[in-house]
Protein backbone atom coordinates (compact mmCIF):
# COMPACT_ATOMS: atom_id res chain seq x y z
CA UNK A 1 0.00 0.00 0.00
CA UNK A 2 1.36 3.74 -0.97
CA UNK A 3 0.35 7.33 -0.03
CA UNK A 4 0.63 10.19 -2.39
CA UNK A 5 2.71 12.24 -0.31
CA UNK A 6 4.28 16.10 -1.43
CA UNK A 7 7.65 17.06 -0.98
CA UNK A 8 8.32 20.38 0.23
CA UNK A 9 12.14 20.52 -1.93
CA UNK A 10 13.80 23.83 -0.72
CA UNK A 11 17.43 24.62 -3.16
CA UNK A 12 19.32 27.49 -2.03
CA UNK A 13 22.65 28.87 -3.64
CA UNK A 14 25.35 31.36 -2.21
CA UNK A 15 27.94 33.15 -3.93
CA UNK A 16 31.38 31.24 -3.90
CA UNK A 17 29.98 27.79 -3.26
CA UNK A 18 30.21 24.74 -5.29
CA UNK A 19 26.74 23.48 -4.08
CA UNK A 20 23.49 24.04 -4.15
CA UNK A 21 22.14 23.59 -0.41
CA UNK A 22 18.89 22.06 -0.48
CA UNK A 23 15.98 21.39 2.87
CA UNK A 24 12.99 19.30 2.65
CA UNK A 25 9.69 18.91 4.34
CA UNK A 26 6.73 16.55 3.32
CA UNK A 27 2.89 17.58 3.55
CA UNK A 28 0.31 14.99 3.49
CA UNK A 29 -1.44 17.08 1.11
CA UNK A 30 -0.72 19.74 -1.92
CA UNK A 31 -2.51 22.58 -0.57
CA UNK A 32 -0.50 22.43 3.05
CA UNK A 33 2.95 21.79 0.27
CA UNK A 34 2.10 24.71 -1.72
CA UNK A 35 0.86 27.19 1.59
CA UNK A 36 4.42 26.28 3.09
CA UNK A 37 6.28 26.79 -0.34
CA UNK A 38 3.84 30.43 -0.52
CA UNK A 39 4.86 31.36 2.96
CA UNK A 40 8.31 30.45 2.33
CA UNK A 41 9.28 32.29 -0.74
CA UNK A 42 7.42 35.39 0.99
CA UNK A 43 9.63 35.27 3.65
CA UNK A 44 12.78 35.26 1.26
CA UNK A 45 11.26 38.53 -0.99
CA UNK A 46 10.63 40.21 2.36
CA UNK A 47 14.09 40.57 2.75
CA UNK A 48 16.12 43.29 2.15
CA UNK A 49 18.35 42.93 -1.54
CA UNK A 50 21.34 42.69 0.56
CA UNK A 51 20.64 39.68 1.86
CA UNK A 52 19.15 38.62 -1.97
CA UNK A 53 22.08 39.11 -3.48
CA UNK A 54 24.09 36.59 -0.66
CA UNK A 55 21.31 34.00 -0.90
CA UNK A 56 18.88 32.68 -3.70
CA UNK A 57 16.32 30.45 -3.51
CA UNK A 58 13.73 28.57 -4.88
CA UNK A 59 10.94 25.77 -3.96
CA UNK A 60 8.78 23.36 -5.34
CA UNK A 61 5.89 20.95 -4.17
CA UNK A 62 6.73 17.36 -5.65
CA UNK A 63 4.24 14.83 -5.51
CA UNK A 64 5.30 10.74 -4.77
CA UNK A 65 4.33 7.47 -3.38
CA UNK A 66 5.39 6.33 0.02
CA UNK A 67 4.78 3.84 1.97
CA UNK A 68 2.41 4.97 4.68
CA UNK A 69 4.10 7.20 7.27
CA UNK A 70 3.62 6.97 10.95
CA UNK A 71 1.88 10.42 12.19
CA UNK A 72 1.05 11.22 8.88
CA UNK A 73 -2.35 11.94 8.92
CA UNK A 74 -4.18 10.50 5.90
CA UNK A 75 -5.22 12.09 2.91
CA UNK A 76 -8.85 10.72 3.39
CA UNK A 77 -11.18 13.23 4.50
CA UNK A 78 -7.94 15.78 4.93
Amino acid sequence: MTNIVFLLLMLISTPNQTTVKYNALIYPTEDHCIEARDGYMEAYEAKPDEYKRTMKTEAFCIPFDSFPIIGMPSQIGA
